[in-house]
This record gives structure tokens, C-alpha cells and sequence, in this order.
């Protein structure tokens, strides 16, 4: 363990603000283990800007958003991709890497707007609106996918929406981040009854609050919140534009609504900052830990694999999307 310690020190010296010295030990063996054991894999960790400090700042090699994620999996220069994420990100990054391994470090790191719609709801809806294009958000399994005309993250949802230059689409599975997508381009959108179980808790009341207990907060919310929160902030965009909006902006006082562990990982590049945070965790995120990711490096288990019938679909609606700027 002192070894580890030693060797791990530089990587505690970066989450130190967001990490108490008591509880690094805990992290250091397994983050020396998973260093060690990526380099003799040929390995890389790919990590969402909700995953814990440790995982994020220590043992990742791509961090992002859903849709960073989905761009810098393709060509990867390694053998095997780590998914520091839930079950649609380890498909997606499959679905762009179909000749590398892909490692899932728990298979029940799942997604309640994945599991709201099967690929049977998608043809219903297809029978019920002929013709209308599908625009699938990528948080959906890979057979969802297949059945789509496009996918989209809520960081390009905007663009995706009004390039197919139609006025009326099915955007599926997320209702709000249809109804704010609807709202800014003012296409009308087909939407799904799905919902994140981290954003839909929060409520426009609380967020009106916590404006009262923080004077001059700047609110960034994340547009699967609902519409009535989403109006009640100061901005609204994926968590990639979360994390811009403060490198750039750097307020003295931020509140992300938003899973919990985005404010800690955005903390440790703005010491200059002060983080609200109103704690929203997601129990699927929260399932990946070093331990997990180190064990799926050493059994190399969990893979990830998708039918050939459905892959080439989905491959070819998640390129649709890559190919939209």
C-alpha cells in the first residue's frame, strides 16, 4: 500500500480539494493496479462527466459527455476500451469499434430512459406516424437504435433536429429534452413519456430556493430536466457546455443541476469557484468503481457485444448523428 501511495501521490495532489486525505488509501492500490494493468492490456478508460472524482482525474484517458465520448471512441489507438459508464455508452463505443474489445466493469450499469422504449415501441410509432423521421437520443440500447432514422445527445440534439429540415419529427425517449428542443427551433416533436431518474427530481421551487439561499449563483441546468426548471435557469446545455460555460465564464458562484459528481470533477480545474450542490445521484453511474474497472481489467469480463443484424443499423444512425456540426 505505501508503494501505491507513493506512486499515486502526483494524482491526489490534483483531487485533493475534492477527495479527503482519509479516504485516498482506499483509492491508491486499486489506481496503481489499473495503471499497471492498462499498459499491459493496451487499454484506454473512457469516462462520463458523472463517474467519481477518483475515477475521473486518476485512471481515465477520455473523459466527457455522451457525445465527446461516442467522437473520441473512433480509432482509439488501443485493444481494449474501458467503459466508465453505464451499459448504452459501452454498446455506442462498440458500435464505432466493432474489431476492439469493449469492457463494460458492471453489465447492470443501466439507464432509465434506456429502459423506457423498446425497438416494438419504435415501429408502433413509425405505423402511427408514417413517414416522420425518428431522431433517437443516445441513450438507448443498440437495438433502439437500429430502428431509428438518426441519433442525437442533448449536446447536438438542436443541430440534429433541424438538419433534417422537416417540421415535424419523433424524438425519443427523453419528453424533456424533446419539449426544450421543441421550444427553441419550433419544430413539433412526437415525444415519449421517458425520463432521467437523477434530472426529473428536480423541481422549479427548488431551484428558486436555493437562488435565495446562494445570491448570485449562475444556474446551469441540464436540458433533461423539466421545461419549468430549464426556464428557471441562467443556462441550459449538455455537460459538456456545463463545463465550458465555467472554463470560460468562471462565475464566482455556480450551481449545475445536474448528477451530483459533475460539480466535483469541474471543481478540481476551478478552485476559484464555489460549487452549490444539490446531490442528485445516479445509482447506475454509481455502480462503476475502481475496484470494478480494475477486476474487468484483470478478467478482461463483461464484454460488450452486439448482434450483427443490429449493429450495422445502429452503427449507421449513431454515424448519421457524428456526421451533423
Amino acid at each position: 500500500m505505501s508503494a501505491a501511495l507513493d506512486v499515486t501521490a502526483s494524482l491526489y495532489h490534483k483531487v485533493k480539494r475534492v477527495i479527503p486525505p482519509f479516504e485516498w488509501p482506499v483509492f491508491a492500490d486499486d489506481i496503481d493496479a489499473i495503471l499497471r494493468l492498462k499498459r499491459e492490456r493496451r487499454a484506454v478508460v473512457l469516462a462520463h462527466n458523472y463517474q467519481t472524482p477518483e475515477i475521473f482525474n486518476c485512471v481515465a484517458d477520455i473523459v466527457g459527455d455522451s457525445l465527446a465520448l461516442a467522437r473520441e471512441a473512433i480509432g482509439v489507438d488501443a485493444d481494449v476500451i474501458v467503459l466508465a459508464g453505464v451499459h448504452f455508452m459501452a454498446e455506442t463505443a462498440k458500435l464505432l469499434n466493432p474489431g476492439k474489445t469493449v469492457l463494460i466493469p458492471d453489465p447492470a450499469a443501466g439507464c432509465s430512459l434506456a429502459d423506457s422504449i423498446t425497438p416494438a415501441d419504435i415501429r408502433l410509432l413509425r405505423q402511427r406516424y408514417p413517414g416522420v423521421p425518428v431522431v433517437t437520443y443516445v441513450n438507448t440500447s443498440a437495438a433502439v437504435k437500429a430502428e431509428s432514422d438518426i441519433c442525437c445527445t442533448s449536446g447536438n440534439a438542436r443541430k440534429v433536429v433541424e438538419s433534417l429540415g422537416v417540421p415535424r419529427v419523433i424524438m425519443l425517449p427523453d419528453e424533456y429534452l424533446a419539449q426544450n428542443i421543441a421550444r427553441e427551433t419550433g419544430v413539433e416533436i412526437i415525444t415519449w413519456a421517458g425520463h432521467c431518474e437523477v434530472h426529473e427530481r428536480f423541481t422549479a421551487s427548488q431551484i428558486r430556493t436555493l437562488r435565495r439561499e446562494n445570491p448570485g449563483v449562475v444556474v446551469l441546468a441540464h436540458p433533461e430536466c423539466p421545461p419549468d426548471v430549464v426556464a428557471e435557469a441562467d443556462f441550459a446545455g449538455s455537460t459538456a457546455m456545463m463545463s465550458d460555460f465555467v472554463d470560460t465564464r468562471a462565475p464566482a458562484r455556480v450551481l449545475l443541476i445536474t448528477e451530483c459528481s459533475m460539480s466535483d470533477n469541474v471543481a478540481v480545474r476551478h478552485p476559484e469557484v464555489e460549487f452549490v450542490r444539490p446531490c442528485n445521484l445516479c445509482p447506475h453511474m454509481k455502480r462503476i468503481t475502481l475496484p470494478k474497472i480494475r477486476t474487468a481489467l484483470e478478467q478482461m469480463r463483461h464484454e460488450v457485444t452486439i448482434d450483427p443484424a443490429i449493429a450495422g443499423r445502429a452503427r449507421q444512425a449513431v454515424e448519421r448523428m457524428l456526421a451533423v456540426r
